[in-house]
């Protein structure tokens, strides 16, 4: 096994509680850890062996052009669900970091944990 890392992946999408944060989208940060098994890739030296980190940044990125969530935890948990579907990873995490929320905090983040079933 071991684990592919995406580190600041912005994406746009429409989140929040309030009314104001529903008027326009909010880019957010999301750090992906991603544990696969590179046993191949690592012999063939061939992206087919491996899952291409790209597709699953694009992924991400179109989950958040879709979605309407209000919560963090619920887009996220989107993010993880569409990633496990669609790529041979064995778990996922995500960070999802809000800047600028809060009026004394730089962000707000959450991370959150699934495994493939």
């Amino acid at each position: 096994m071991g684990k592919i890392y995406i580190t600041g992946l912005e994406v746009d999408t429409l989140i929040g509680v309030y009314d104001w944060e529903r008027v326009q989208t909010t880019q957010l940060l999301l750090d992906i850890t991603l544990d696969v098994d590179l046993r191949a890739a690592m012999q063939s030296d061939d992206v087919a062996d491996t899952v291409d980190y790209a597709k699953v940044a694009e992924c991400i990125v179109e989950v958040g052009k879709v979605s309407t969530f209000e919560l963090l935890e619920a887009f996220g948990s989107r993010v993880m669900d569409v990633v496990l579907e669609n790529f041979a990873v064995a778990s996922i995490t995500v960070k999802i970091v809000k800047p600028n929320i809060l009026p004394n905090a730089k962000t707000v983040a959450v991370e959150m944990s699934k495994e493939q079933v």
